[in-house]
């Protein structure tokens, strides 16, 4: 029995970043020699195991067969027979198919080590056309990787376009792109998700709220093209971290020509396309819904942007919205900040404060609401300048 550390791990290593899960595969083990050292097994599909001290998993090294559509479409088979080589055939890109020893040495049949160093994101073998999930993959890899220059080969982007064509891409699961997408916008170059999607076709399949936002002749220049939705969500990289904020800013750029009716209808559609968690849904839907408010310095205005953005009952959320205007330039610093204390002063109103202690139901409600309305007025009464996209006028 042999065990190499794959994938991830080794290229990490290699690029000199900290590697996170480490993962192995075991060559010339059966399932009953890994239970036997105290492994336990936890894969349905095909033989995976968990260290018994360290809880890494240790994948038996293995080959596929494509049985149908969609990354559920395989067949699985494993025995001792199977080679490391085989194994590392079966993986998406050569990067990723860099096995290591115990002493060090790498193992490396594809030619990893040297797309590495090119900058490359390289397919395996033709088999990575039977998997849809990983043009998805790729397109994270090229956000993930973007600041050091990763480039798409040119090889795997036609294999990806044939994959396109073929509706391979029809059959990914909601929860999968969204997966995909969510480590995307986490990443230093999130745009480079989309324009990677963009070059293979696969854009207007999954985002054709996106693809909409390209001029009919870019077809070949989608690295280029200044799309304001992905310049934004790019922009907000150097402002917040938060793949919420930085989600909402690109859904809140998308359709500008359109009316913010249609533009929160829209944004819906793609959210429950694919089942974006509530959280993500709700920030971006607020942030096209309440735009207008935010840079309003009418007390009325301000009033409802904090109600309906719950800056009275759940903080976190209206500070979040107010991260996506500032990371989007709908207000600057300073207006975020002044709309910051405006909101502490408001959320302190409660009913002891008030004249009448008799007040109950909707009536304290109102009271209560009245007191917040005349706090902001009185606080924004000296403020004789309108801050709104980030300029004073």
């Amino acid at each position: 029995m042999e065990v190499y550390l794959v994938g991830g791990a080794v290229r990490d290593r290699l690029l000199g970043l900290p590697v996170g899960e480490r993962d192995w595969v075991v060559v010339g083990a059966s399932p009953q020699d890994m239970l036997e050292q105290g492994f336990k097994q936890v894969g349905k599909d095909f033989p995976v195991f968990l260290h018994p001290e360290t809880k890494d998993e240790y994948a038996l090294a293995r080959t596929e067969r494509k049985t149908g559509h969609g990354y559920k479409g395989f067949a699985f088979h494993t025995n001792t027979a199977v080679t490391l080589e085989q194994d590392l055939r079966r993986r998406d890109l050569t990067i990723n198919a860099i096995a290591e020893t115990a002493d060090g040495t790498l193992i490396d049949p594809y030619h990893g080590q040297q797309d590495l160093k090119a900058g490359l994101l390289r397919h395996v073998s033709p088999a990575f056309a039977e998997d849809p999930v990983r043009i998805l993959r790729i397109a994270r890899f090229a956000a993930q990787f973007g600041k050091r220059g990763f480039k798409v080969a040119h090889s795997t982007n036609s294999l990806m376009r044939k994959m396109v064509d073929n509706g391979e891409v029809n059959h990914l699961v909601p929860e999968r792109v969204w997966a995909e997408l969510a480590k995307a916008l986490a990443t230093d170059s999130p745009q480079k998700f989309f324009t990677v999607l963009r070059g293979c076709n696969a854009l207007a399949v999954l985002f054709p709220e996106i693809d909409r936002e390209y001029p009919d002749d870019s077809q070949t220049h989608s690295d280029t093209a200044n799309i304001a939705a992905l310049d934004a969500v790019q922009a907000s990289t150097s402002h917040d971290e938060d793949p919420r904020v930085r989600f909402s800013v690109l859904i809140q750029a998308l359709g500008h020509d359109l009316r913010q009716e249609r533009r929160a209808r829209q944004a819906e559609t793609l959210c429950k396309r694919f089942r974006a968690p509530n959280d993500y849904r709700q920030l971006a839907l607020s942030a096209i819904k309440l735009e207008q408010k935010a840079g309003s310095d009418e007390p009325e205005d301000i009033l409802e942007l904090m109600e309906s953005s719950g800056a009275f009952k759940q903080s976190g959320r209206w500070h979040l919205l107010l991260s996506v205007y500032r990371a989007a330039d709908v207000i600057d610093q300073r207006r975020a900040d002044k709309l910051i204390a405006v909101g502490a002063d408001a959320a302190s109103v409660n009913a002891a404060q008030l004249e009448n202690q008799n007040l109950s139901g909707p009536a304290l409600g109102e009271a209560i609401r009245t007191m917040r309305l005349e706090i902001i007025r009185k606080i924004s009464s000296g403020q004789s300048t309108c801050i709104s996209r980030g300029q004073s006028t």
